[in-house]
């Protein structure tokens, strides 16, 4: 099974959540709908960012790696 690691942005200020997900549209209608509690808040969001990975720890380090500060940055930088 392919895992993508995801980031996404809210319209309402512009935070970054990052995330993984082995189908990254039906877990953005999660994040959109308010069933996930942390960005519940902040909606709407919309996908900035998918990196596919071939397993699943490998894409639980980057999404730890894109939660970091240097992480977060450079999901900054690549998004206008």
């Amino acid at each position: 099974m392919k895992y993508n690691v995801y980031a996404l942005k809210s319209q309402v200020d512009g935070r970054i959540y990052v995330g993984f997900s082995s189908n990254v549209e039906k877990r953005l209608k999660e994040h959109n709908s308010g069933k996930t509690r942390s960005t519940k808040g902040f909606r709407p969001w919309v996908i900035i960012f998918t990196e596919e990975f071939s397993d699943r720890m490998t894409a639980r380090e980057k999404e730890k790696y894109y939660k970091t500060g240097i992480g977060k940055e450079k999901l900054k930088n690549m998004v206008p």
